[in-house]
């Protein structure tokens, strides 16, 4: 593995990333990127992004679809992974913990961001906000024997330059 990040640019090797083992999720994926999100944004009751990371472990592009919020210019995930009470943290999660660049498509825009983990006030109030967008973290919440990461998402790069010099 070297220290340089996948080229962004179409027809890099963010393109052939290897989707979730979850097979609803893989298919979900599928159907959001051929479609520029026109299906598959709206799923699940609220908005959903695909995340591509970098693996941990392989050095390989990752990709998942993920509900989200918005919290002003940034994308708020919920790290609680797809069954509840399961004690292991998600793999992008973990991926984004160990390296935290990586590419969204929201719809049909692609971008890069840098990701962190919201803790203190910050992460309280962004959880209530999620819970208000998608209250099944209700049930992850209770079963959870850890408190469940909220992820925060900025852009970099040239598009995050450009959204901060016009605004």
């Amino acid at each position: 593995m070297t220290d340089e990040a996948p080229s962004h640019a179409s027809g890099s090797a963010w393109d052939h990333a290897t989707d979730s083992a979850d097979p609803s999720v893989a298919e979900h994926v599928q159907r959001y990127l051929r479609t520029g999100g026109a299906d598959g944004y709206l799923e699940g009751g609220t908005t959903n992004l695909v995340l591509t990371t970098v693996g941990r472990v392989s050095g390989r592009p990752r990709r998942t679809g993920l509900f989200f919020g918005r919290d002003g210019d940034r994308y708020v995930l919920v790290a609680s992974g797809s069954v509840p009470g399961r004690e292991r943290l998600p793999d992008w999660y973990l991926n984004l913990v160990a390296t935290p660049e990586a590419e969204v498509q929201v719809k049909a825009e692609r971008f890069r961001v840098r990701a962190r983990t919201a803790g203190g006030a910050e992460r309280e109030r962004l959880w209530r906000m999620m819970l208000g967008r998608a209250p099944i973290y209700r049930r992850y919440e209770a079963a959870a024997r850890h408190e469940i990461p909220v992820v925060v998402l900025e852009r970099v790069g040239p598009e995050a330059e450009g959204r901060l010099s016009s605004g």
